[in-house]
Order: structure tokens, then C-alpha cells, then sequence
């Protein structure tokens, strides 16, 4: 399963259905505007959407649904608007750590996401023969929006960081600077402990969908946390045991399956959120 699935099995699809294309669109730019993680991306897939929705408005979605040839691929239009409403909604909800690590992965759902809503926007066979001029020259402004998806230099950084293998302090540097942005109203050790519950939930997905590579990547971010939790004890209290030496492939996640032997579910308890806890009471 790729990770363009997972994202569907985050939020409630079904409390999605119901919600035509444009409405759909709505709640997308809305969400992009709050995004803590992929912000330009966001923006520019939000913008995107927005000159789709203006000529969806101009057409009436109600009148091109009651026809069968434009009412299927209109469907599959929302069915693809409502999978980009959860990724641009996870940049809001999910891990900041993880969409740091998955950086590129979801760089690259941003860029599947535009194609897939063009195509289907180009199955609707009454929208190529309206005559209309300026619906003609909307579909033509939409054919030559291609957004450039991508991560940012300073993201790049920060990802390079937190994925050596090994923690290290110039993690928890770098950690104290970015969590203090994402979470602005939250101490250092707060930040943390609700970082390190997100992974725990990203972990349960990821052997969920059998994921080894994911789940070598969250197991990673989870043995950063609690190593940042052990340099900010004072020098006296013993450190936490570091993490064995990973060499996360997180760039190519997306596009391979692999087979589950089952040894992260012994990883994957409160036994985790726990050690954190542990290491912050203390200090």
C-alpha cells in the first residue's frame, strides 16, 4: 500500500462524502492556510484548486451530474478532492517530526494529487465541448498551472539532522528550535512528550500496512525524542540508551511494498511514552 493510502485511513472519508467538488476545494484551501508542515506546498496545491473550483462554479455541478457521462467522472474528481483534503489537512494534524522525515514522500504525493484531479477534470467530456470562450480559456489556465512541488532548503536541513543514524546533540539544538515553532505555546519537554504520541500513532499505522521501511524511520524519530529528553537532564542523570544504527531509505516508501516480519509491534506499546516521561519527570 503506498503512502498516498495511508493518508486516506487518517481522517473519517466518510464524513467527507456528500461535499460536491467545489465545496470540496473550500475546505481544502482552508486547510492549507493552517498548515504547520509543507507550507508553500500547500499554498501552491490550494491555488491550484482554486482556478478548478472557479470553473466548476461557472459550470453548475448539478446540472453535469444529472447526465451519466459527466456524473462518473465527476465523482471520481471528489473521490481524488477529498484524498488531497486529508494530505493537506495531515500537514496541520499528523507528527511535525514525521512529515520532516517523510519529507519528500509527500512531496511527491502533492505532485500525484494535481495529476490525478487534471485527468479526471479532463474526463468530463462536457467541460471540452461547452462552447463557451471563457470557459474555454479557464480550462486552458488550468492546463498551464504546474505547480512546482518540492521541499524546502531549510526542511532539507533539519531532515538531514534528525535522520543520522546515530542521536546526537546538535539533534536536540535543532530540535528545541523547530518545536518551539511548531509548538509555540508548549515548553521544550511538552513538545516532546506530544511529538513522541503522534510517532506512537504513526507507528501503530505503519505496521498496520506493514510498512518495515516506514516503521524503521518512526522507530528512528521516537529513539531521537527520547534521546533529546536525556540531554536536557542535568549532567548527573544517566543518559538514555541511544538507538541502533539505522540507515532509514525514507525517499522511496511511497513506491514499495514490503514483507512484515513483526518485530516492531514489540517496540510499539506505551513502554516508549513511558521511558520519555520518565526522563522529563526527572529533570
Amino acid at each position: 500500500m503506498s503512502s498516498w493510502d495511508h493518508f486516506g485511513e487518517i481522517a473519517n472519508v466518510a464524513q467527507l462524502t456528500g461535499l460536491d467538488a467545489v465545496r470540496l476545494i473550500g475546505m481544502i484551501g482552508k486547510a492549507a492556510s493552517t498548515a504547520r508542515m509543507h507550507k508553500k506546498n500547500c499554498k501552491q496545491f490550494a491555488q491550484h484548486l482554486k482556478l478548478i473550483g472557479n470553473l466548476l462554479e461557472q459550470l453548475k455541478i448539478s446540472e453535469l451530474k444529472k447526465y451519466p457521462e459527466t456524473r462518473e467522472p465527476l465523482e471520481q474528481l471528489e473521490d481524488a478532492l477529498r484524498r488531497s483534503y486529508i494530505l493537506v489537512n495531515s500537514c496541520q494534524d499528523r507528527s511535525y517530526l514525521y512529515l520532516l522525515a517523510m519529507g519528500w514522500n509527500i512531496v511527491y504525493q502533492f505532485r500525484k494529487a494535481q495529476n490525478e484531479i487534471d485527468r479526471y477534470l479532463r474526463l468530463v467530456p462536457l467541460i471540452t465541448l461547452v462552447d463557451n470562450a471563457r470557459v474555454r480559456e479557464r480550462l486552458e489556465d488550468i492546463e498551464k498551472d504546474q505547480r512546482e512541488y518540492t521541499l524546502d532548503e531549510e526542511d532539507r536541513k533539519i531532515q538531514d539532522v534528525i535522520l543520522k543514524p546515530e542521536p546526537l546533540k546538535d539533534q536536540t539544538v535543532v530540535l528545541k528550535k523547530t518545536l518551539s515553532c511548531s509548538y509555540p505555546n508548549m515548553g521544550f519537554n511538552e513538545a516532546l512528550r506530544k511529538e513522541s504520541q503522534k510517532l506512537q500513532l504513526e507507528l501503530q499505522r505503519s505496521q498496520a500496512n506493514l510498512d518495515v521501511n516506514q516503521c524503521e524511520v518512526i522507530q528512528h524519530l521516537i529513539d531521537v525524542t527520547e534521546a533529546a529528553a536525556a540531554n536536557s537532564l542535568p549532567e548527573k542523570s544517566s543518559p538514555v540508551k541511544t538507538s541502533q544504527k539505522l540507515e532509514p531509505n525514507y525517499s522511496d516508501v511511497s513506491e514499495k511494498n514490503h514483507s512484515f516480519d513483526g518485530s516492531y509491534h514489540k517496540k510499539s506499546d506505551s513502554r516508549t511514552t513511558s521511558r520519555l516521561d520518565a526522563l522529563i519527570n526527572v529533570n
